[in-house]
Formats: C-alpha cells, structure tokens, sequence
C-alpha cells in the first residue's frame, strides 16, 4: 500500500514538472522571455533540461542580454546533443557559441569552436545544413581581411546550401552578407535590393528571434554606413515596433535605441533623438564589450547638445565617448569652431582625416573639414575636400551624400567671391535635404543661399531664405544658428563683401600694379592674387581691372 501511494506521488510530481515545462515552451513561443527564462530555469534546477529545452534556455537569456548564462547554457546544450549522438545540431550550437564569442572580441574562442564544430562535421558523412553555417566564419573572416570578392562568394555558397535545406535563417544570414559584399564592391544597388530582400523575411516573422535581430541591427547599420537615409529610416520603424512587441527583452533593444536617435536626429525631433541617446548610453554602461557602442551613443548625445548650443555640455559628453573608444569626431572639431577657435577646428579635423582610410567613413569629417577650413580661410583645402566629397557622391549613388556634396560646392563657391554658381549648388542640396525630411540640414543650405542672394544684390530673396532658415532653427532649438542669422547685417548700398586681403589686393590693382608685382609685394604666390582678383571682380560684378579701379576710387576704398 505504502508503495503504490509512494508511486502515486512520484507520478503526480513527474506530471506537474512536466505540465510545468510545456508551459514554460509555451511562454518561450509567446517570446516572453523573462517568464519563459524563470520558468526553464527553474524547471532545470529540479531536474537537468534535455538538449532542445537547454536551447531554449539560452536563447531567453540572449534575448535578456544574460551573456554569460547564454554561453553556458547554450555549451550544455552541445554536449547534450554530442551524448544524444545528433551531431548535426550540436554543431549548430558549437556555431552560435563561435559567434557569441565573435561578437564579443574573444577572437581565440571563437576561433576553437568554430574548428571543433568543423572538425565534429568532418566524422558526419551524410550531408547537412550545418555545413552551410560553416561557411559563415569564412564570410567574416573575408570581410575583416578586406577581400569582399571572396566574402561574396563564400555567401553564395552557404545561401545555397540554405536553399538546398529550406532554412530560412541561414539563407537571411548568407543572403544579407551577400548584399553587404556588393556593396563593398561597388555594386551598391544589387547589393541594397539583396538586403531588402533579407528584411522582408524578418519582418514577415520568417526567422528565428536570434537571426532576426542580428539581421535587423547589422542591415540598419550598413544602410546608415552607406548613407541609404530612408532605407535606414524604413528598417528602423520596423525594428522598433519588433522590439515593442517584446517589452522583456534587452538584446538589440540598445543598438536600437542608437540607430533610432541618428534617424530622429536626422528628422529634427532632438528632444526624443537625445532621449533615446541617453538610454542607449545608459543600457550599454555596465556591458563592458559594448563599450564601443555606448561611445557611439555618447557621441550622437553630444552633437545634439552641440547643435543646440549647449558647448560645455558637449565638451563632457564628448570626452566621456572618447574614454569608451569612440572617435568624437567630427563633433568635437566642430565644438571646437562654434567655441571661435578655428585653427584647433582645422588640426583636429585634418588629423581625423588622416587617419580615416575608408571613403565612405571619411564623408562626415570631409563635409565638417569644407566648413571648418572656409572659417579658417584655407579655401584651396575646403575646395580639396569637396572635391573628394564629390567624386564618392558620383560612385555612391546616395541621395545624402549627393546633398553634402553639393553644399560644399556651394560654401567653397561662395568662399570665392562666386555667389552665381553656389546659388545653383546650394539650392540643389536644399531641395534635396528638404526630399530626405532633414529640416536642419535644409535649413543651413537655405541659409547659405541667402547670403549667395545678398551676395548677387537681391536683398529680398535673402531676406526670405534667411526669414526660413531662421524659423526652421528655432522650431528646433538651434539657437546659435538663429542668432547667427540674427548677426548678419543686412545689405548697405556700397557694401562691398572684401575680406581685408581681397581690399589690399584691390587698392594695388587701382596703381596699375600687375599680379606679378602685388604677388611679390604682399609676398604670395602668383596663383593666389590671381585669385584674390577673381574674387574681387565676382564681389563687385565687375569684369577688368580698370572697372575695379573705378570702384574702389568711387567708394573710397583707396
């Protein structure tokens, strides 16, 4: 009798423990993730989890950012699965523990299990999907050697693989470092429609949780690398409302965050971009691999307090980004020109160039170093990086670049003096920034085109690009730009628009010295006087040396 109720009671429990476990399966599939992580857990303290319910434990601490719980477990499940003799799937674990290790810096690890995975493969002798995630370190390690050509191909070859299988996560993997191949090569828009392509199936729900962020966050970032704003803006919508409808969990939810704050940035709502900023910075703080990333947040955190004329503040937040080993810049070489201090703008910019190879990293500093070396004088260098600018908008194809390139072109215009043609770029980058919903950045271009109208004489097409460009940076609390268009002067029958060098050059040109001799006098090059009365004749729309003279006698410049 003591027996069978003894029984009994053993079958009551196993019944319970297992009823508990199917619940929390289904609160895995529900990705609720705190509870169905408490609950696997616990149902693991009472008794070890076999292999797929210790899967299913460490993808609900990677959705919780449980790093270390994640690796663990997920390094049980593939001695699991070795003892249960499926080999395939615990190479699939050995496969994701490679990438967690990865994705943290731990080249060595990630390097041993990928190769013990290899190695455990090479004994199986039917054929698998497994080989195909195999083939992914390969693509990752073609990419950081800068060959995309190979990575390309090894892509290819694992998107096979998928295909052969039906497995929709590895084909979204190997499909989207395809795209990101072409890119690289050069091939920008077969390689954007090939990461559309890999969103449209995380967005249906088509992948797992693990694949989908890792998706989701690596092609936002390439469309913001490459300048593909509205793209960028699109995916985010879509990761955001992903990561809403999974209020538990903490994985991608920071970088999130960041990408959110670039494009609301972008879109003028600086309040909300600084807010989500905050957060990122603040979620990243204690994750000490991650530290990169919390830069990178701090950084957009302090270009917005620049934009909104907060400079101390700026300086701090600035320098804390720096400690977590982001390059601030060009934020803080820009800091340092709305401080008044434009030859520390200039060394600072120039060395951030100089040590930034890639073309398409270089496209900020390039569009901050045109600004910052037209305040400084150095024209010939602003004309030198908008040139660059220029050539990458012309392989790039990108809206964004394309409008950074044609402001540059007209502030260097406008720097020499030729108000006409900066009038015809500077319009092209308004309309296109006012086309990509940028309201800042639309309101410096018009603002440029009013001093070009002033410049040309046509005080009240000015006076309304300026009335805008003024109205647009107080709805965004841009306020030095608003008192800087607030400082500006308006036109005065005989202002001339000179700089002080171009008046010296003037009241020799009313001598009847030549460029030679005034070159030799004021100890220049010979190309730059003929410059300076280039300028000269734009500013006073004159065309020969004896009108200038004339000018200059008639308004009492000699």
């Amino acid at each position: 009798m003591g027996n069978t109720v003894k029984c009994h009671g053993a079958a009551h429990t196993d019944r319970m423990a297992a009823a508990d476990l199917e619940a929390a399966r289904v609160l895995f599939d529900r990705r609720a993730w705190k509870n169905a992580y408490d609950a696997l857990a616990e149902a693991d303290a009472s008794a070890p989890l076999g292999a797929d319910d210790l899967e299913r434990l460490a993808v609900s601490a990677y959705m919780l950012a449980l790093d270390d719980e994640y690796a663990s477990v997920l390094e049980r499940a593939h001695a699991a699965h070795l003892e249960a003799r499926d080999t395939a799937r615990a190479v699939r674990c050995a496969f994701w523990i490679g990438l967690d290790r990865l994705t943290h810096g731990a080249l060595g690890p990630a390097r041993g299990w990928f190769a013990r995975a290899q190695r455990q493969l090479e004994d199986e002798e039917a054929d698998c999907v497994e080989r195909g995630y195999l083939v992914i370190p390969a693509v990752i390690e073609s990419v950081v050697a800068g060959d995309p050509e190979r990575a390309h191909d090894a892509a290819a070859e694992a998107a096979g693989i998928a295909l052969r299988f039906g497995d929709k996560d590895l084909l979204a993997l190997a499909v989207h470092e395809q795209g990101h191949a072409l890119i690289r090569l050069g091939r920008t828009e077969e390689g954007l429609e090939l990461l559309d392509e890999t969103m449209v199936s995380v967005v249906a729900g088509e992948l797992s949780p693990r694949a989908s962020g890792i998706v989701y966050c690596n092609t936002i970032a390439f469309c913001q690398r490459v300048f593909e704003v509205r793209r960028a803006r699109e995916w985010t919508e879509h990761l955001t409302r992903w990561c809403e409808a999974q209020p538990d969990m903490v994985a991608h939810t920071g970088v999130c965050l960041v990408h959110r704050a670039e494009i609301l940035e972008l879109q003028g709502a600086w309040a909300d971009a600084l807010q989500e900023a905050r957060q990122a910075a603040e979620r990243f703080e204690q994750r000490v691999a991650e530290q990169r990333t919390r830069g990178r947040a701090l950084y957009l955190e302090g270009d917005l307090e620049r934009l909104r004329g907060r400079l101390d503040e700026a300086e701090e937040i600035f320098r804390a980004a720096s400690r977590c080993g982001y390059e601030p810049q060009p934020g803080l070489a820009l800091l340092r020109l709305a401080q008044g201090n434009a030859t520390a703008a200039a060394a600072a910019i120039r060395r951030a160039l100089a040590e930034t190879p890639g073309r398409l990293d270089r496209v900020p500093l390039l569009a901050a170093c045109v600004e910052i070396m037209v305040a400084a004088g150095d024209v010939d260098a602003a004309a030198a990086a908008g040139d660059e600018l220029g050539e990458i908008a012309v392989t790039q194809h990108s809206e964004a670049i394309g409008a950074l390139a044609a402001r540059a072109r007209g502030e260097v215009a406008l720097a020499r003096g030729d108000a006409r043609g900066a009038l015809v770029s500077l319009r092209d980058a308004a309309r296109a920034w006012q086309a990509l919903e940028a309201p800042y950045e639309a309101a410096r271009a018009r603002a440029l085109v009013g001093r070009a109208c002033r410049a040309l004489g046509d005080e009240d097409a000015a006076a309304l690009e300026l009335e805008a460009a003024r109205d647009a940076f107080l709805r965004l609390g841009a306020t030095r730009d608003a008192e800087e268009i607030d400082r500006t002067p308006a036109a005065r029958p005989g202002d001339h628009g000179l700089s002080p060098r171009e008046l010296e050059v003037l009241r020799r040109v009313a001598t009847g010295a030549t460029n030679k001799t005034i070159a030799s006098e004021l100890v220049l090059s010979e190309r730059t006087v003929d410059r300076h009365v280039s300028n000269i004749f734009a500013k006073l729309r004159v065309t020969s040396r004896t009108a200038a003279t004339a000018y200059a006698y008639e308004h009492e410049l000699v």
